[in-house]
């Protein structure tokens, strides 16, 4: 699949931002490799035979300020309606997630005006909604439109972030034997209603003043989640949050624990996509701030995407923020107890 794509830089309102934006525009290329799960399993009938791959997306021009702007990534697709599917012409959404590269940095010196990121590789993720058409069993048309974003989650400001708004046009072809769906509709499993306990450590890197050096960041979670349906999951638990380094970057304060800690109660939301692979969504509501970790606002949102193993280890990544501003990147790993079933429902 080979997509071209245009659109414009989104500002946030300052002035070195706006001056930016004048002279720059979007306009790239992305290239994707899909697979399409056509089996008629449980998972793949409920959200519609989706299709995940790998890809590549570069601007086609070089920017003075950004440079050029790249990612490669994971994705995943979904159509919107199964009844769609069989048709020429249907609705899809996917998520991009990757590595942003090939980007110029910010630098007091060589390119001062450039505030929107202060690292060379940063995370790429890629979210929108695609038109698809189908011109014969191997071509089809496609269209789309989104939110293009390159990121390092505040491990080396500045870190306004990347922001595109990409509308593409392209074409996608199908290699090898081609396959129809199935048809036939899948019984669904016997769902099992238990809780389950999340224990999670959070691991990252926080960068708080520009062309000063960066300090762990991190914490632990403990949330308890009810099996709310086949496709979420939702609860209930307590975050706690570690920001090093308190007396460095703020010498002659007095300082204390709870200036280099805080607590908070946080609800939960589990978007289970398979039987491994999940998104969690969290918003938090701090019981105690840190004003010296730069907790500025009285909650938080989190949202990210994780693998649970067979036994029950998960590892994944996420990013905490505070108005959609990125407090830090956490790199986590935990377990899940799994409790006692307590109710069998079939749909």
């Amino acid at each position: 699949m080979v997509t071209y794509e245009n659109g414009p830089l989104l500002s946030n309102g300052k002035d070195w931002a706006e001056e930016i934006k004048k002279t720059e525009h979007y306009t790239g290329i992305d290239i994707r490799m899909e697979w399409r799960k056509i089996e008629n399993t449980f998972y793949n009938y409920l959200y519609r035979y989706p299709s995940m791959g790998v890809g590549f997306s570069s601007m086609t021009r070089y920017s003075n300020q950004l440079g050029r702007p790249m990612g490669i990534y994971g994705f995943i697709e979904m159509p919107f309606s199964r009844r769609g599917i069989y048709k020429n012409f249907y609705l899809s959404y996917f998520g991009q997630i990757g590595l942003g590269f090939h980007i110029k940095p910010y630098d007091a010196e060589s390119n001062p005006l450039n505030q929107f990121v202060g690292t060379n590789l940063n995370s790429y993720i890629h979210l929108g909604f695609k038109a698809n058409y189908k011109l014969s069993n191997r071509v089809s048309l496609i269209g789309s439109i989104g939110l293009k974003h390159f990121s390092n989650g505040a491990i080396k400001r500045p870190n306004a972030g990347i922001n595109y708004i990409p509308i593409g046009i392209g074409v996608k072809t199908k290699l090898g034997s081609v396959h129809p769906l199935p048809t036939e509709a899948v019984n669904y499993p016997e769902l099992e209603k238990r809780g389950f306990w999340n224990i999670a450590m959070y691991l990252g890197y926080k960068n708080y003043e520009v062309d000063e050096g960066s300090y762990f960041r991190g914490g632990l979670g403990i949330n308890y989640l009810w099996e709310a349906s086949y496709k979420y999951r939702v609860g209930l638990g307590l975050d706690w949050f570690y920001g090093a380094g308190v007396n460095d970057r703020w010498p002659g304060e007095n300082t204390n624990f709870l200036d280099a800690n805080s607590f908070a109660i946080v609800g939960s939301w589990e978007w289970k996509i398979n039987k491994h692979l999940y998104a969690p969504v969290a918003l938090g509501v701090y019981l105690d701030r840190s004003e010296f970790n730069n907790e500025m606002t009285w909650f938080y949102e989190r949202v990210g995407v994780r693998y649970r193993f067979d036994n029950h280890v998960f590892i994944g990544v996420q990013i905490k923020a505070h108005k959609a501003k990125a407090d830090f990147f956490e790199f986590t790993m935990g377990y899940t107890i799994p409790g006692k079933v307590q109710y069998i429902r079939s749909k």
